[in-house]
């Protein structure tokens, strides 16, 4: 996804929860159910996907997570962090009522 526009991620910053992750973590596995939708503080992470290998590298102000939310399916890659990270995400509901309008943009 290409970064949101600011005036959308100023108004969903105060509904995230802020985390730090170390570097090695998991944040998302392909497959899973995916509930939370995230935005990229600090850090550098890699998406992969089972049997494609390594998809891209994402980092400061890159989202991640928005297509399992949007199309209510599986998470469709892993998402690691590379170096230590900060994380901030939002629930569901959030994600429909903040972030989902622009997809219908």
């Amino acid at each position: 996804m290409e970064g949101l526009p600011p005036e959308v991620i100023a108004r969903l910053r105060p509904l995230m929860r802020e985390e730090r992750v170390v570097a090695g973590t998991s944040v998302v596995r392909e497959g899973e159910p995916g509930e939370r939708f995230y935005l990229v503080l600090e850090g550098e992470l890699e998406v992969t996907q089972v049997g494609r290998g390594q998809r891209g590298l994402i980092g400061p102000g890159d989202t991640f997570g928005e297509v399992a939310l949007a199309m209510g399916v599986a998470r469709t890659a892993t998402v690691r962090a590379l170096t230590d990270a900060t994380l901030s995400s939002c629930d569901r509901a959030t994600f429909d009522e903040v972030v989902r309008p622009v997809f219908s943009d």
